[in-house]
């Protein structure tokens, strides 16, 4: 049977330009042995399913998500294949296992207990947690975004411990997002979890959609923000807020 009559998954190990012995039915290589005597080898379907060990990730994530891992391999598999690579290049025949991997680890995020104090201080002047790094994923192409938030609450009864900044932003960023939804995300688990007098995100980020591809303008910078409560309404509480979170250390 011509390589172009089989389907997609059937073709991967198949060496283009030549004709396949390709049974689906089988669970190891198939033998051609070609006009100058030597045996070319084509993997099955089946014998390729396999070769190409399934990732387990966790069954779901923090939001609930689940990956179902042998799907999302074929599926790498084939839109490999669609877009003219050879999967029986050495270097590409992990790559389906490989790209699901990365997939799995970049859209689950790990589960955490939010440990929050009483205020007992009665502490209420701005904590602002600036700075922290965050990667994820373009939900419109697939592309990494990339950059800081800044984080600021004026407490109310409790107060929340200072790494969990960091675990509420890696929470929200390990999603196929949109800036604008991941600022949102943020501002609005704090308000619920600790009931803050006022609340502030800002989000800096390069998106990869914007800088390697369409109109390709490397080093560009989106700004989002969400304010709530006192940061929003109190002009001094705001001003402060922007200034922090705006400063540039020398």
């Amino acid at each position: 049977m011509p390589v172009g009559r089989l389907t997609i998954r059937e073709k991967l190990y198949a060496r283009r330009g030549h004709t396949s012995t390709v049974d689906p039915a089988t669970t190891a290589p198939a033998g051609k042995t070609d006009a100058a005597g030597g045996t070319k080898w084509v993997m099955s379907p089946t014998a390729l399913t396999r070769h190409m060990a399934v990732v387990d990730p966790p069954e779901t994530d923090e939001s609930g998500r689940r990956i179902n891992a042998d799907a999302a391999q074929h599926a790498a598999a084939d839109l490999l294949v669609a877009l003219g690579a050879d999967l029986s290049d050495e270097g590409l025949r992990e790559t389906p296992r490989r790209m699901v991997a990365a997939y799995a680890e970049l859209l689950t995020s790990q589960p955490f207990r939010p440990t929050t104090f009483a205020n007992d201080e009665g502490y209420d002047e701005l904590v602002l947690v600036r700075s922290i790094p965050f990667h994820s994923l373009c939900m419109h192409h697939l592309l990494p975004f990339h950059g800081v938030v800044h984080i600021g609450y004026l407490p109310g009864d409790r107060i929340l411990g200072l790494s969990k900044f960091a675990r509420v932003v890696e929470l929200f960023a390990r999603d196929l997002q949109v800036q604008e939804r991941f600022t949102v995300q943020i501002a609005d688990w704090l308000r619920e979890h600790l009931g803050p007098k006022g609340v502030g995100v800002v989000v800096e980020a390069e998106h990869l959609c914007m800088s390697l591809r369409g109109v390709q303008k490397f080093g560009a910078k989106t700004v989002t923000s969400a304010l709530h409560g006192s940061v929003r309404d109190d002009p001094r509480t705001r001003q402060e807020f922007l200034a922090l979170t705006t400063r540039r250390d020398s």
